[in-house]
């Protein structure tokens, strides 16, 4: 069941946010369909979760999400920095976006993510360690070697009924664990108000034991 884990960081002058849960390997069939969920949800700077809790509460600086794709299933997390005293409505409104990326993405919004991901692809091959690098990824996680070849086409084919069937499958958000990294006596009643899980109050020094 989802929990949240508060570690108290006695008068922290923002909140650290991390949510997630185990994610997928790079190998993952729906690699494609997950990149593309996540530009939209919290992978660049004009997704749903930046545009929320910067552009439009003025919560953070940032927020982002990613899939941490490694041999085997990585992390997928959601975070970001907030002020204190909008800790939990913060919290609030990652959970609506969670919630909302599991419904039908507008044409129009997956057009415009579908057109970003593949027109910065490009960039990823300007120089001489992106293309190492690039090449390490081949050998690491055992991919064809015309999977970068193919990788603009395969955005174009994604489907709003992709988007949705993947982040049903993959974004488990009564699964998820949230920390929170902040001063207690100002955000515990708050976030505990918020009713999106049950409190574990942790030490510091309980975590870097």
């Amino acid at each position: 069941k989802r929990q949240i884990f508060l570690v108290d960081k006695p008068g922290a002058a923002q909140s650290q946010i991390r949510i997630g849960l185990v994610g997928v390997p790079r190998s993952t069939p729906d690699y494609i369909a997950l990149d593309v969920l996540n530009t939209i949800l919290g992978g660049s700077f004009t997704s749903r979760l930046n545009t929320n809790l910067r552009e439009t509460h003025g919560y953070s600086y940032g927020a982002m999400s990613r899939f941490d794709m490694r041999r085997a299933a990585g992390p997928f997390f959601a975070t970001a920095g907030v002020q204190t005293d909008k800790t939990a409505e913060a919290l609030k409104e990652f959970f609506v976006e969670l919630n909302a990326i599991l419904t039908p993405v507008p044409a129009d919004e997956l057009a415009r993510f579908k057109n970003y991901a593949a027109l910065s692809f490009a960039g990823e091959f300007e120089t001489n360690s992106q293309l190492a690098a690039k090449l390490g990824e081949l050998a690491t996680y055992g991919l064809p070697d015309d999977v970068f070849a193919d990788y603009v086409g395969a955005v174009q084919r994604v489907t709003s009924a992709d988007l949705m069937r993947v982040a049903k499958q993959y974004l488990l958000l009564d699964r998820m664990a949230v920390v929170i990294v902040g001063d207690r006596a100002a955000i515990e009643a708050p976030v505990r108000a918020t009713g999106l899980g049950p409190v574990t109050v942790v030490a510091i020094a309980d975590v870097m034991k």
